[in-house]
């Protein structure tokens, strides 16, 4: 497997937006209204994982380096923190 290209982090980055924007909604009740609260937390579950994965990635070449180089993480943090708080 070799490093990532500055379009696929680029993408990474773009789906962990994404992850935000579905743990906020579901929290909010923006979405997944008609759904059990066990569904609700499940999706928040995956989304939260989906973003502590893509946080810790690092590099092929050296496992040490992370890929991310300035992006922003607060809004991705904060959905975390709230996605970890809404499943407990």
């Amino acid at each position: 497997m070799a490093n990532k290209t500055a379009e696929e982090i680029a993408k990474d980055y773009t789906a962990m937006g994404d992850s935000v924007t579905v743990i906020t909604d579901v929290i909010d009740g923006n979405t997944m209204r008609n759904d059990t609260d066990a569904n609700k937390k499940a999706c928040v579950a995956r989304n939260v994982e989906h973003l502590e994965l893509k946080k810790t990635e690092k590099t092929v070449d050296d496992n040490t380096v992370s890929v991310w180089t300035d992006e922003s993480f607060t809004a991705i943090d904060a959905a975390i923190v709230a996605g970890n708080s809404y499943t407990e």
